[in-house]
């Protein structure tokens, strides 16, 4: 199975810590490097390992690390008295006043600088890049987010009106800019509101996402959004969060923009190992060959992630493991953002002209390696003589590596 993921380092609890249960596989992840600060009074924080214990006093904050890993040295800053603690899900210090801040500012007479009018949730910061398993501050599009019921929740982002990947098509947003906003919003509430350690390893087993061109249009200033999720079919193990399925709708200026579901795995580090063996360190192929980018849809070849092949509507799958934003740190396989990047350039390809994806049907049935070839194969859907001529257009995706498929793909699509 593939999907994004990244390793990251969870604080430990101020109690005995909960005993490791097993999960389905889920993948890798990567060390964080430390949370964005929070304003107000500072104090420094000595790091001595990749294990956190976190708490607040007053108006300063107080935070010490155990554990195993490897030592840096940081400075904090400490919640504003009365703001939430970091409580005992794993967030990174400094974090607890990032989850209080919708809630917070809603229950206010008016609404505070920095947050949105109809929402009541923060424009003004990203959320702490650990919860949603990036690397690069840049790279996270979620900034805020509250609990408005049972297993219901919404929470807030913005889109650039320039990315350097999921770069505009004729004026509009990249559709899998959605697609990787429904990656990390998944991730930001396992972590913040299911308890889930910031070590475990995800996996997304499935997606389903379905889009409103409307709405698209890249505006004068970059897109804020408000996503509701309800998350359902929640597995919990010894009192974990193990798996969950979760249903969003993105939606912009009221309008609905989007609506998902996906759901994933958490694994435990230890169990990952397990099941990954000697899987996670191995020497990725040789970089092939790109196909022309306009092909694909692309401009740059970098950004292109298909090499052709001898055979009719077959490419092998290009992984560069240098890409900023693919791989925006080093993992033992090929993320899910990067698969469902192939089957939309491997859509376009096929039908030979640039296209905007409208709907996007995926499943994930294993693990796509770095150290042998992957195929993609497109297959498209007949149209019945009897009906009139239709500017979309469905396309069936398939990937298969070392005899067995590694995920497969339902894309429909229209001419921007």
């Amino acid at each position: 199975m593939s999907a994004p993921t990244f390793h990251t380092h969870r604080p430990a609890r101020t109690t005995a810590p909960a005993p490791q249960d097993t999960a389905p596989p889920a993948t890798p992840a990567h060390t964080p490097d430390t949370a964005p600060p929070a304003p107000h009074t500072t104090h420094t924080t000595h790091t001595t390992h990749t294990t956190h214990t976190t708490g607040t006093t007053g108006t300063t904050g107080t935070t010490g690390t155990t554990g195993t890993g490897p030592s840096t040295n940081t400075t904090r800053t400490a919640m504003p008295a009365g703001t939430a603690d970091t409580r005992s899900t794993g967030m990174p210090a400094g974090a607890g006043d990032r989850m209080s801040a919708g809630a917070a500012g809603a229950a206010g007479a008016g609404v505070s600088a920095g947050q949105d009018a109809f929402g009541h949730l923060s424009l003004t910061r990203t959320v702490p890049k650990e919860f949603v398993h990036r690397a690069s501050v840049a790279e996270v599009l979620l900034t805020d987010w509250h609990r408005t019921g049972q297993d219901r929740f919404t929470v807030s982002a913005q889109w650039p009106r320039a990315h350097s990947f999921f770069t505009p098509i004729n004026g509009r947003h990249d559709p899998l800019i959605a697609a990787e906003t429904i990656r990390q919003s998944g991730l930001l509430l396992a972590h913040t509101e299911y308890g889930v350690p910031l070590d475990h390893n995800f996996v997304m087993h499935d997606l389903t996402l379905t889009l409103d061109p409307a709405h698209l249009h890249v505006g004068p200033a970059p897109a804020a959004l408000t996503i509701d999720v309800t998350c359902s079919d929640i597995t919990r193990r010894r009192g974990r969060t193990a798996a969950l399925r979760y249903t969003s709708t993105l939606r912009r200026d009221g309008h609905t923009l989007a609506r998902a579901d996906a759901s994933c795995t958490c694994t435990p580090p230890a169990v990952y190992r397990r099941l990954r063996g000697n899987r996670t360190h191995t020497t990725p192929l040789p970089l092939t060959a790109p196909t022309a980018p306009q092909t694909v849809g692309r401009t740059s070849p970098t950004d292109v992630v298909l090499t052709p092949t001898p055979h009719p509507h077959t490419w092998q799958l290009r992984t560069d493991t240098r890409h900023p934003v693919l791989f925006d740190h080093p993992v033992d396989h090929i993320p899910g953002m990067v698969l469902l990047e192939a089957a939309r350039q491997a859509t376009t390809a096929h039908l030979g002209h640039p296209t905007l994806p409208l709907t996007l049907t995926t499943t994930f049935t294993n693990y796509a390696e770095l150290d042998t070839p992957c195929h993609l194969q497109t297959h498209p859907t007949p149209t019945p003589t009897t009906t009139r001529p239709t500017p979309h257009q469905t396309i069936h995706i398939t990937c298969h590596q070392n005899n067995r498929p590694v995920f497969h793909s339902t894309i429909t699509t229209t001419t921007p």
